[in-house]
């Protein structure tokens, strides 16, 4: 019996363990996989190029009348529906020729996309003659979790001297001796020493996956090569790579290029405050500069801010690569995570995402006055935007933001406007949960962040260190839909695993807050996968209970 489970995840990388009868095996890592597998050996009709059209992999199926080798499935793109169909949880799923894709980077990904969206999720996935430590990172990231040792060793026979950042001469391994130090140079033997890179780099990508700084790590490794970069940014714009992304981390988020703007979580946030947001009921609307120190409001610059503005307009923050942060949002991931390098400079691709982000904010949520406390770029992004708007504009900064010119100006452009209600709880819930919330006499109690929700002494939310609502279960009455995982008829004992699992509400994320709803039962947790691998998964947690109370 062949078993496949997933230990944690960060985008489409993932850290677990496979087993098979009494071989057990961590991913991602490379392998002897002949030596795993020994029918591996005598299955070389499989190695069909990924690009070949179904009539010709139907000619060579007809030929071969199997197409697996236990608990390995080979798959191809033009592959029958019926063979897919064969394919179940625990096995090896292996891409043939896929390694042929890796400078075709769509190809590839729209391969892997298709099949993931349809095959189970608790699965590994191993692609042969590809792994070199330059590029392990980049698989990992296309969704790939087992290796072998072809690539290297091809690049030995070739006199290449292989490290995480590139292939170079053999040379380079005797003339520069402080290069590598690892147990293969001092023997100079350069097929032990390309093995040990290949280890040593998936050695760090666990270690970097399971401290959910992956995506930062791949962001610095790909840049050596442009088939890499461009790997990274087509997953990344792939709509299945959203499914799979989880809600919140607590690690830092570091945006370091332009490529920030695109990756899932980015794309999500600033899709969920155009979408989904509600800001409380506000005449007027400033717009403020971001500061580097996380939330906001703690910074000396926002202290500032606010004491001018003294809750006469609703806050809103410009920052790349998020576009606008409303002041109640600022703790949500990865609003209070993120950090950016300072130069000044916002790049034309900069310019374009967060002014189209600014125009579909101000023209979905209208306020009679806009002022923009804004200086350099920032504010040339905002008074492009609003060219297209027809809602009245004003700038109230006199050199920079923080100059006591500014910050009077500022005061008094909003002198005999009415205070705004803050509605702190409101912002996040309609964000988190995509409805608003409409129960009156609602009250926020704590210090700022650590607050809890209440109404008339029964706690409804806490607000978590990502800057997520919490329901309890008073709270959960007041979401009406979304958000329910279906469990069958058994009482919740501890965390809900995937078998229990019947349905599951299709917008959850990992990290997402749900209600776990059941015959016996019902529970309160914290999705540990997405709805869909939640329904299509035959190992793992699905739900990470907190709470669990009795029908």
């Amino acid at each position: 019996m062949s078993l496949c489970e997933i230990k944690r995840r960060d985008g489409g990388a993932r850290v677990g363990i496979y087993s098979i009868d009494e071989k057990v095996f961590q991913f991602p890592a490379a392998y002897e996989m002949e030596e795993l597998f020994p029918s591996l050996k005598d299955c070389t009709y499989v190695n069909m190029p990924p690009l070949l059209d179904e009539e010709e992999v139907n000619q060579i199926l007809r030929k071969y009348a199997s197409f697996q080798i236990d608990p390995i499935r080979p798959i191809h793109p033009n592959m029958p529906q019926a063979a897919c169909d064969e394919i179940t949880s625990g096995d090896i799923i292996m891409a043939p020729g896929w390694h042929t894709l890796l400078g075709r980077a769509k190809e590839l990904i729209r391969f892997i996309s298709s099949f993931k969206k349809t095959l189970p999720p608790d699965v590994a996935w191993y692609i042969p003659a590809a792994a070199l430590p330059s590029n392990l990172a980049s698989l990992v990231h296309a969704g790939f979790d087992l290796f072998d040792y072809t690539a290297v060793d091809l690049m030995t026979a070739k006199g290449i001297f292989c490290l995480s950042d590139g292939e170079y001469p053999k040379e380079v391994m005797t003339e520069e001796r402080g290069v590598c130090s690892c147990t293969g140079c001092a023997a100079d033997d350069l097929k032990m020493h390309n093995r040990l890179m290949l280890d040593q780099e998936a050695a760090r990508i666990r270690y970097h996956i399971t401290s959910q700084r992956f995506r930062e790590y791949l962001d610095a490794q790909c840049r050596h090569a442009p088939e890499l970069v461009s790997l990274m940014r087509t997953v990344d714009r792939d709509e299945y790579s959203e499914r799979i992304t989880q809600i919140t981390r607590q690690t830092p988020f570091f945006a370091t290029s332009t490529d920030s703007l695109i990756r899932p979580e980015v794309k999500r946030f600033m899709n969920r405050v155009v979408t989904r947001y509600i800001p409380p009921h506000a005449k007027v609307a400033v717009l403020l500069p971001c500061s580097a120190r996380k939330p906001y409001s703690q910074s000396k610059s926002h202290i500032q801010f606010q004491r001018a503005i003294d809750g006469r307009a609703h806050e809103i923050i410009i920052t790349s690569p998020l576009g606008l942060v409303p002041r109640e949002l600022e703790l949500v991931y990865p609003a209070a995570h993120y950090d950016v390098p300072v130069t000044g400079y916002w790049d034309h691709e900069e310019r374009y995402v967060i002014g189209e982000m600014v125009q579909a904010y101000f023209s979905k949520h209208q306020y009679d006055r806009v002022i923009a406390h804004l200086d350099g770029d920032a504010y040339e992004i905002v008074r492009s935007a609003f060219e297209h708007l027809d809602i009245p504009f004003e700038c109230t900064c006199d050199g920079s933001p923080l100059s006591s010119e500014s910050l009077s100006r500022l005061k008094n452009a909003l002198f005999g406007s009415a205070k705004v209600k803050r509605r702190h709880a409101h912002g996040i819930f309609s964000y988190q949960f995509g409805q608003e919330l409409l129960e009156q006499g609602i009250e926020v109690k704590g210090r700022y962040p650590e607050q809890i929700v209440t109404k008339n002494r029964r706690q409804l939310f806490s607000i978590d260190p990502s800057g997520m609502l919490r329901p309890t279960f008073d709270g959960w009455q007041l979401i009406e839909t979304g958000y329910r995982v279906y469990i069958d008829d058994f009482m919740p004992q501890g965390d809900i695993l995937a078998p229990g699992v019947v349905d599951a509400d299709p917008q959850i994320r990992e990290g997402d807050e749900v209600l776990v709803v059941g015959r016996q039962a019902w529970a309160t947790g914290r999705a540990a996968m997405s709805a869909d691998e939640m329904k299509r998964s035959k190992r793992g947690i699905a739900v990470r209970v907190r709470k669990v109370k009795k029908r």
